[in-house]
């Protein structure tokens, strides 16, 4: 299957789950929350500042969240909008946390050609925030993994 078509399949399947796609182009003003550049870099630690706000990755293996097994949510490091339920994440290897779903309404993905291959970037869908990429290796029920950059999340346990 063509590069092409696997991301297209991806963005189908995206859709068939209700994960809403724009334009990598789309204008951003759209979003519900928005700072300036400034006020993003003040609210941010650097290394989540990159990622959310600059499109970077962070190094494989150095999130502890890709360990983290309690029960509990990830949110938007950026705006702090509930994304992944803790029953929703697996051990994908990769050294990145990973999901096969996000809770309903809390990303959206657009096409990431900037690695001279084309990918589908997910990002919050409050504020814009990158948090990383979806691929179709993930594990049943969807079949998704939902690789995400730590710093871009945080996470709350469940409390008793």
């Amino acid at each position: 299957m063509s590069r092409m078509k696997m991301v297209g399949g991806l963005c189908s399947l995206a859709a068939a789950l209700g994960i809403p796609s724009k334009p990598a182009d789309a204008d951003e003003k759209h979003f519900e929350v928005t700072h300036s550049d400034a006020e993003w870099k003040a609210r941010l630690s650097p290394a989540a500042y990159n990622v959310l706000r600059q499109h970077g990755t962070e190094p494989p293996g150095t999130s502890p969240l890709d360990h983290e097994k309690r029960p509990g949510t990830y949110f938007c490091a950026g705006c702090e909008l509930a994304l992944f339920d803790a029953k929703t994440k697996f051990d994908s290897g990769t050294g990145w946390p990973s999901f096969f779903e996000p809770l309903k309404n809390a990303v959206e993905t657009s096409q990431d050609n900037s690695m001279f291959v084309s990918r589908t970037e997910v990002h919050c869908r409050r504020c814009g925030g990158h948090l990383g990429h979806v691929f179709d290796d993930g594990p049943p029920p969807t079949g998704m993994r939902f690789c995400m950059n730590g710093v871009a999340l945080d996470f709350k346990p469940q409390s008793h």
